[in-house]
């Protein structure tokens, strides 16, 4: 069983003394105030060597700060799982989620936890010091360092240890006045470092003995499914009682212990104390006849000082400060006063991330201006025939022509007719309808999947993925009132592939893989659209019959990820091909499964809708916050290649959960497809084009657009629109007129 250690960075705090250089939306541990990394990768760096023996660093942070904790740790190169609060509770909640979430894997695990804005140079004596303080904790024992003090300070708190070395805690002591200070000195006292080790089973028991209320609020905080790298603590960890470690466990424990160290310790608290590190300058600055100073400013911002002594020269963008450093304490009385005084100049002034609606009416501009023209015109030969690919520079690429393409392109047109495009959608859908019955259908009315560029037929096998498309198009044709017997047509294909299935369970794909969960997806998309468009029983009844196979089958009972490739009996196929999860398909199918269930009353489909959402959110690349190609079943990503279609069914299928929730969920669902959006816009040219493939170094593939990726576009617009009004937007603002 493993039982490896698991430093735990806590990224709380605010650092209101080093204002304005450490502001709320960038603390103080985000900065570089010694030296060139900041506090926060300092730690980072000091601690992850601690995991080499099988465990995971961890970091606790509050959500406004998640990209700051995925850049600066991407810089690094260092991975790990970062949990998000929704809500700063201090630091006995953010200790219980990081505890909880050690013990699931392990619960033999260690954890270091750490401040993220601690100054200790010497990192190979902190490692040492935290080994040794693990094997204590492995014998139930929660450890803190007790740094040696080197001069008399009111700035810390104090540790009267019972011994030399490792021994009990017989004292914790608040910050002291000066006289008080030299008294604890003199007696042996140690500064408390706010480091802790202990594992994660003996804290948890603690807290449930100490302060239930805590460990119950972030137990139940935890993501319930695995959730990659960076899990966001759900809004019940607000509910835990905001209580310190110190006053929680600390100072009612018969457990604690202080390991005495000799490093070098600060929390580089104020400014005196970043000045005393002889690294806090940063920036230009000149002068003259100046002695004991300190300056810092941004790029483009120069500091002169001539005839000064002891100050601290702090200039931002919008702010300076100018303080003797012996007062460097004062700074937090300063901020207070700033409150009312000037409340604007707390916090760095910011533009907030474009939301739902504002992206949303520029994505109904971007198609009915851009792409929908340009793949109206570009995108149809005059035979009727959808190209699949256009260059950037907006010419049809002669290729081979694959079936889906066709329905695709007949679906996105009628369905922009009926979001009120003004553009000749009539006209480019029957000349794609009548194409695809010259060229594509063959004998049996069912779709060739493959003509070559002139048209002529290259590949006669008929895809189940192909005729859900046709299937569509006759659907969105039906209701868009485009001429023609529709219905009729879709039931001839359905009524075929049922003929040629199994009496029950799936039905196979004409494929080296012919057990697949994908193009069920797309039927049912098509049985769904045809429900809605008034179509007959059989469409309810095969819907009824895959999301079943869905229920039972493509989702894990366990781990509640869908699956893309089965056995005959449609258990998970052997080997990787078995273990493959797509994050787009979790997606794609939480909004069909929301859909059915919504329609249906089925709360086991909801339910099944949420968690593949869940493990869909898995899948998205946390620094670059795109979702990825593929993982396996245990949440690894094995793809990090991220096409542009996941991100389009991110979209919908945040969008659909947002409508069945309420309050704090639907709120961070809406927040999610925000996220979706702007993903999606990373992908989109300006002139209507799209690219297709990011790879991990954010550079995409330089190729042409791909046509199938409209239907995906289109598809997340529609959800959108189909959302607004419920949503607190305007579906009116978002027509295509």
């Amino acid at each position: 069983m493993p039982m490896g250690i698991y430093p735990v960075i806590m990224c709380g705090g605010a650092g209101t003394r080093l204002w304005p250089a450490s502001r709320p939306s960038r603390p103080k541990q985000f900065i570089p105030l010694s030296g060139n990394r900041s506090l926060f990768q300092e730690t980072a760096l000091r601690v992850a060597p601690l995991c080499d023996g099988g465990g995971r660093l961890v970091i606790v942070g509050g959500v406004a700060h998640r990209d700051a904790i995925v850049e600066q740790m991407a810089e690094l190169g260092l991975a790990g799982q970062i949990l998000l609060e929704p809500e700063a509770r201090d630091s006995a909640a953010a200790m219980a989620a990081a505890a909880a979430w050690t013990a699931r894997i392990d619960p033999e695990g260690v954890n270091v936890f750490v401040a993220s804005d601690h100054h200790i140079p010497d990192h190979d004596a902190f490692r040492a010091a935290a080994l040794e303080a693990a094997s204590a904790a492995r014998e139930g024992r929660i450890v803190t360092l007790g740094v040696r003090p080197d001069t008399p300070s009111s700035a810390y708190g104090y540790i009267a240890p019972s011994g030399s070395g490792l021994s009990a805690v017989k004292a914790f002591v608040e910050k002291p006045d000066a006289e008080t200070a030299e008294r604890h000195i003199a007696d042996g006292y140690l500064w408390n470092s706010g480091n802790f080790i202990v594992s994660a089973g003996t804290l948890l028991a603690e807290l449930r003995s100490l302060a239930p209320s805590v460990a119950a609020a972030a137990t139940a905080a935890l993501p319930m499914e695995a959730s990659g790298d960076l899990a966001v603590l759900s809004p019940i960890f607000s509910t835990a009682p905001r209580i310190s470690i110190d006053y929680a466990v600390m100072e009612k424990t018969r457990r604690a212990s202080v390991l005495a160290v000799d490093f070098a310790w600060s929390d580089l608290g104020a400014w005196d104390a970043v000045a005393a590190t002889g690294e806090g300058d940063l920036g230009a600055f000149l002068f003259e006849d100046v002695e004991a100073c300190m300056a810092r400013a941004p790029e483009g911002i120069m500091v002169a000082a001539i005839g000064v002594r002891n100050l601290a020269i702090i200039a931002e963008r919008d702010a300076v400060l100018v303080c003797d450093l012996s007062r460097s304490q004062d700074v937090k009385k300063l901020v207070e006063r700033m409150k009312t005084a000037s409340p604007q100049h707390l916090d760095f002034p910011s533009r907030a991330p474009e939301g739902l609606a504002e992206g949303g009416r520029r994505f109904a501009d971007w198609l009915r201006l851009r792409a929908l023209p340009l793949w109206g015109a570009a995108g149809q030969a005059e035979s009727g025939a959808f190209a699949e690919l256009l260059a950037l520079d907006g010419r049809p690429i002669p290729s081979q022509r694959r079936a889906r393409v066709q329905g695709r392109q007949v679906f996105v047109f009628c369905e922009a007719g009926r979001q009120g495009w003004n553009g000749p959608w009539r006209w480019i859908v029957r000349q794609g309808l009548a194409c695809l019955e010259a060229h594509y259908l063959r004998s049996d009315g069912l779709m060739r999947t493959l003509l070559d560029e002139t048209g002529r037929p290259l590949d006669e096998t008929a895809l189940l993925y192909d005729q859900a498309f046709h299937m569509l198009a006759r659907a969105a044709a039906s209701r868009a009132d485009v001429q023609g017997d529709h219905a009729a047509v879709a039931r001839q294909v359905r009524d075929l592939l049922l003929a040629q299935a199994p009496a029950e369970g799936g039905l196979i794909e004409q494929d080296a893989q012919p057990y697949q969960s994908n193009p069920h997806m797309h039927l049912l998309e098509a049985c769904l659209a045809w429900e809605e468009t008034g179509g007959d029983v059989g469409w309810t009844q095969l819907a009824d019959r895959i999301v079943a196979l869905a229920l039972t089958r493509f989702i894990d009972p366990e781990r509640g990820c869908l699956r893309e490739f089965f056995a005959p009996d449609w258990s998970p196929a052997v080997g990787e091909d078995g273990r493959r999860v797509e994050p787009g398909h979790q997606f794609e199918w939480a909004w069909l499964l929301a859909r059915y269930g919504r329609a249906r009353g089925d709360p086991a489909a909801i339910n099944a809708a949420r968690r593949l959402h869940g493990h869909g959110e898995a899948g998205i690349a946390v620094r670059r916050q795109v979702a990825v190609d593929a993982m396996d079943d245990a949440g690894a990503v094995i793809g990090r290649r991220a096409r542009l279609w996941p991100q389009t069914e991110w979209m919908k299928s945040a969008l659909v959960l947002a409508e069945l929730s309420e309050d704090g969920e639907r709120t961070a669902l809406i927040e999610s497809a925000a996220a979706a959006q702007r993903a999606l816009w990373r992908y989109l040219t300006p002139d209507g084009l799209w690219r297709d493939k990011l790879l991990e170094d954010d550079r995409f593939i330089d190729e042409p657009a791909p046509a199938s990726s409209l239907y995906h576009i289109l598809g997340a617009y529609i959800q959108l629109r189909a959302t607004a009004n419920s949503v607190g937007m305007d579906a009116d603002l978002l027509r295509l007129d």
